[in-house]
């Protein structure tokens, strides 16, 4: 039986944990039998686990203890809300760190926590499954493309309804690209341009997509490029959520951006402290997916591989045989 399906309507509440190259993020949901989910807790906390994964191929012992802090903040909110198994997740850092095991084996014995380190074409599924779960049921025949910058890897992922076609996922993220070249801020044109050509590089093989294709920008720099286009004070999912960016405003948020320090770059109040130094990373690599795949516009989502993980985890609880 198809999960967006009209079976009788059960609920229960599953929780998710991202563990993100940049963001560590968790979802709390109660999801019906019908694919239909009410947010009961969303929480994104900037953990850069992938700190140096880039240039020394591990994740740090000082990372070890932020990432465990976290986790454990987490872990004692989903316990607050009656979750008894949460599903965890790791993604690009996890997958290119050496000591990605020992990392795993250590949150497990402080925590009890099993973490699932996923492919890049299982990230890829889960969040096209997450970003396109509020568009469904009822527009099973649109065509979606999902666009998820990371800070170790970028994924974009094209489909049809619920059902994912093709998938890219690309070796270069806002962290990733920022430790590699555009280190200092503001970057000179010499390391904007290296940039550019670094991406450019890395999406030779992506093609155009179809006009009629919608497109959804999920995580970080997606929301906060919605959030500095909106004006608004701080983060609401209400005003984000569907928000449709133009590659004018994109653009012209860039051209604002580009010339300024961190401490200048930090009196946004949009922008995350955390994020400010990574941020133009990922308008580049916004703007070179744009323009790759000729499109001038892309809708931003507030949802994506957390939403996937618990979809997922709902789609075998309800089909499990009783």
């Amino acid at each position: 039986m198809d999960f967006y399906s009209t079976a009788p309507n059960l609920t229960m509440r599953l929780a998710s944990i991202d563990i993100g190259t940049n963001t560590i993020l968790m979802l709390i949901a109660d999801i019906q039998r019908d694919g239909s989910l009410n947010v009961v807790r969303d929480e994104h906390i900037i953990g850069r686990l992938g700190k140096g994964v880039d240039e020394h191929g591990i994740i740090l012992k000082e990372t070890f203890h932020r990432v465990l802090d976290i986790l454990s903040q987490l872990k004692n909110i989903a316990d607050s809300h009656g979750i008894k198994r949460i599903s965890v997740c790791g993604t690009s850092a996890l997958r290119d760190a050496k000591n990605r095991q020992e990392f795993i084996d250590f949150m497990k014995e402080k925590l009890a926590l099993e973490i699932h380190v996923l492919s890049g074409k299982e990230e890829a599924e889960l969040t096209y499954l997450g970003a396109v779960s509020e568009y469904l049921p009822g527009t099973d025949s649109g065509n979606y493309a999902v666009l998820d910058i990371g800070g170790g890897s970028t994924e974009i992922v094209i489909g049809s309804g619920a059902r994912v076609t093709s998938s890219n996922s690309i070796d270069i993220g806002s962290v990733r690209l920022t430790e590699r070249i555009l280190k200092n801020n503001p970057p000179s044109d010499i390391a904007l341009e290296n940039a550019v050509q670094i991406v450019r590089y890395q999406l030779q093989n992506i093609l155009p997509l179809s006009p009629i294709t919608n497109i959804i920008g999920v995580a970080g720099t997606l929301t906060t490029l919605a959030a500095l286009d909106l004006q608004i004070p701080k983060f609401d999912r209400n005003l984000i959520n569907r928000h449709v960016l133009t590659i004018e405003a994109i653009n012209k948020i860039f051209q604002e951006l580009r010339p300024l320090t961190l401490e200048q770059l930090r009196s946004y109040p949009q922008i995350h402290p955390l994020r400010t130094d990574i941020l133009l990373a990922g308008i580049i690599i916004l703007r070179e997916i744009l323009m790759k795949v000729k499109l001038l516009k892309i809708t931003v989502s507030d949802r994506g591989l957390r939403y996937g993980i618990v979809i997922k985890a709902a789609q075998t609880s309800f089909n499990d045989p009783p």
